[in-house]
């Protein structure tokens, strides 16, 4: 499978959100408006572009059986710590994202709010480098893995938000209004995100 097929699919076919489900607390909070979807999805694109190829780097080259050996401690098994490895990876990363927006887009960083930090524990970036572990992609592989699962959950959150945007809610039964209505317009996308799964790419 070619590097631009494998972004393809990942976003469409095997969207993060959609799909497996990652991430829903925050693609359900951050949702209410298309602009802050809209950061809140570049921030994940970012992320996830940066975040699954050094992972990638951090496991192969210090996490696998062997890959200590230019030590002398080829005997190393360190493959347990991936999840410790990952989320620190990641918490440094969202850290330095976070720096950056508060220094040249303090108003994005105010609009994400505690959303921002909360990146870190995001089980959608945790899930894509761990996808990208049991599924023995290469460092390229990571790299277009990375930004399809970014790009595929930046285009779920901003189509959910504006769909919300657009739904009347006076119009909605009282007991389908806010979240209710949330869950019905994130099951009707994730329908329509399932019928691209027969696609042969």
């Amino acid at each position: 499978m070619d590097l631009a097929t494998l972004a393809f699919r990942t976003a469409f076919v095997e969207n993060l959100a959609l799909n497996y489900l990652l991430g829903m607390c925050t693609f359900i909070a951050v949702s209410q408006r298309v602009s802050t979807a809209l950061g809140l999805g570049a921030a994940m694109t970012v992320v996830l572009s940066i975040t699954v190829p050094l992972n990638f780097l951090l496991f192969e080259y210090l996490l696998t059986p062997g890959a200590l050996a230019w030590l002398g401690l080829g005997f190393f098994d360190l493959s347990f710590l991936r999840f410790v490895a990952f989320i620190g990876v990641i918490a440094a990363f969202v850290q330095i994202l976070e720096l950056v927006l508060e220094r040249y887009s303090p108003r994005l960083e105010h609009a994400l709010g505690i959303y921002l930090p909360l990146l870190t524990v995001n089980c959608a970036i945790l899930g894509a480098s761990l996808f990208m572990v049991q599924r023995a992609y290469g460092f390229a592989e990571s790299v277009a893995f990375g930004f399809g699962s970014g790009a595929g959950w930046a285009i779920a959150i901003v189509l959910f938000a504006t769909i919300r945007e657009r739904v009347d809610e006076q119009h909605a039964p009282a007991g389908l209004r806010g979240l209710g209505l949330a869950f019905v317009v994130t099951g009707l996308l994730a329908l329509g995100f399932a019928g691209l799964r027969g696609i042969e790419l």
